[in-house]
């Protein structure tokens, strides 16, 4: 009967989200939303949808919430494709409480560096920096049964804006996770992300002074304009591993697989491996791809290929506070992923367990 119970919910979940659709690329907004800034799961090309567990859960499932076992506490840093001053900065706590709950709570910002106000008189800039701001928070809560499924749930605010321009909308994540087998070797997880309200931007920046009709007025009237409306990228992410060498005391190897469908762009499957030993020292690297990737388009210069077409690689290295007692810990964490344009992308963390 559990595995009745978590095929139907595995169905009801992929039926919200509809398959790859090349033909809304583009046309979703809050982009921020798609972005990792922790480097443990970004090294995997964020494909750890079946056993991710934490802070890193609020981003990818948040099921795992509840199966870390203690608080955790991460920070994370993230160059995004380097060569274009963007960069990513997150903070992010869970919590386990009892025996079956956990809680988690995260703050995501995105800094765009300097850019130059510019207008049709000033052309070459007005002397003044633009003031943007991209900030989105999370609230998580997880349960875990005893037949060894969890269920997570993250309600998340987005907003965006700049000094005279702003909008703001909210999104639920889903998910659930799945373990069996001997030392639960085998995961599978599951998770709805991004579906909310519609966006639109508002605000004095959108106001428009034209001409009086009455040609008896000396003065001009100020009209606001409406912004066209935008939706969050919603996606569905079922993933599967498996641990390898688990009967050896000082080593793990892990397989994972994961299948994205995305609602406004082209589906998305990949796969990777991490390797730990004595789970103070972890490798890992992952290949993530396209569906039908469409590349140069014809009889145009445009590139279609996805940006993050490719590898991605990363480490760690977690230090104990005792000897033995890996549930007391601190971390340092790396990840590089490969793009088509600029540099890459360059993912640094550090968490404090306990």
């Amino acid at each position: 009967m559990k595995k009745i119970y978590l095929l139907a919910l595995c169905s009801a979940l992929s039926l919200v989200v509809s398959a790859g659709n090349p033909d809304r690329q583009g046309e979703a907004g809050a982009a921020q939303l798609l972005m990792n800034p922790w480097a443990p799961s970004a090294g995997l090309h964020s494909l750890g949808t079946s056993y991710v567990t934490g802070v890193e859960a609020m981003r990818i499932n948040p099921a795992g919430v509840s199966r870390f076992a203690g608080t955790q506490v991460m920070l994370g840093y993230a160059n995004y494709l380097q060569g274009t001053d963007i960069s990513m900065q997150a903070i992010g706590v869970s919590s386990r409480v009892g025996e079956s709950g956990g809680f988690g709570f995260s703050i995501m910002s995105l800094d765009f560096g300097d850019i130059p106000i510019t207008t049709t008189e000033q052309p070459e800039g007005t002397g003044a920096l633009m003031n943007l701001s991209f900030i989105n928070v999370g609230l998580t809560y997880s349960h875990q049964f005893e037949n060894k499924v969890s269920v997570g749930l993250t309600l998340r605010g987005v907003s965006e804006s700049t000094s005279d321009v702003s909008s703001f909308g909210v999104a639920i994540d889903a998910g659930v996770q799945y373990v069996t087998g001997v030392q639960d070797a085998f995961k599978f997880g599951l998770s709805l992300r991004n579906v909310g309200s519609r966006m639109a931007y508002g605000g004095q920046g959108l106001a428009t002074a034209a001409d009086n009709p009455d040609q008896a007025a000396d003065y001009k009237l100020t009209y606001a304009q409406r912004a066209a409306g935008f939706e969050m990228p919603s996606m569905l992410n079922i993933g599967a591993s498996y641990d390898f060498l688990t009967h050896l005391e000082n080593q793990r190897v892990t397989v994972v697989g994961n299948f994205t469908a995305n609602s406004f762009s082209r589906d998305e499957v990949g796969a990777g491996l991490e390797y730990a030993f004595r789970e103070q020292f972890l490798v890992r690297a992952g290949y993530r791809t396209d569906l039908d990737a469409p590349g140069r388009s014809e009889g145009t210069a445009a590139d279609e290929s996805p940006i993050y077409d490719g590898i991605s690689a990363g480490a760690s290295i977690r230090v104990p506070f005792a000897k033995g007692d890996l549930t007391r810990r601190f971390s340092v964490d790396y990840a590089y992923r490969s793009t088509r344009i600029y540099g890459g992308t360059h993912n640094v963390g550090l968490s404090l367990s306990f």
